[in-house]
């Protein structure tokens, strides 16, 4: 039997480490397979691990990115402060430049992410 693409090549976190689950529940990841991975041509964005808070979760929906508000039509419950999330890298950068940025969950959060910030940035909003 053949491996789903997303278990090909291992996906490594932003300290080079297999990349852990971001959250099973809700489901996460552009694929939801619950982690943050890129997939097979490594353009998948929604790579960073957050914890949302509230001040987050109103930031998010008042630029137009509502991620409270549970849309069953995707499957998907809403978020609440507590909640982890894999977010599209720019989303967190765009936060993090308003001030708004939520904890980040580093083992889960992809090194793709390097790109957009560099570790020392995501280390000091890590929830670990």
């Amino acid at each position: 039997m053949n491996k789903p693409f997303f278990e090909q090549q291992p996906e490594l976190n932003v300290f080079g480490e297999p990349l852990r689950p971001c959250s099973m529940s809700p489901l996460t990841g552009f694929f939801r397979t619950g982690s943050c991975i890129t997939g097979p041509d490594g353009q998948a964005r929604h790579t960073v691990c957050i914890e949302a808070t509230e001040a987050f979760l109103a930031f998010s929906k008042a630029r137009g990115n509502d991620l409270s508000t549970p849309m069953p039509e995707y499957a998907f419950p809403g978020l609440k402060p507590g909640d982890r999330w894999c977010l599209l890298a720019p989303r967190w950068v765009e936060a993090l430049e308003a001030g708004q940025s939520p904890r980040v969950v580093l083992a889960a959060t992809h090194q793709s992410v390097l790109r957009y910030v560099e570790i020392d940035v995501l280390r000091r909003y890590a929830v670990e």
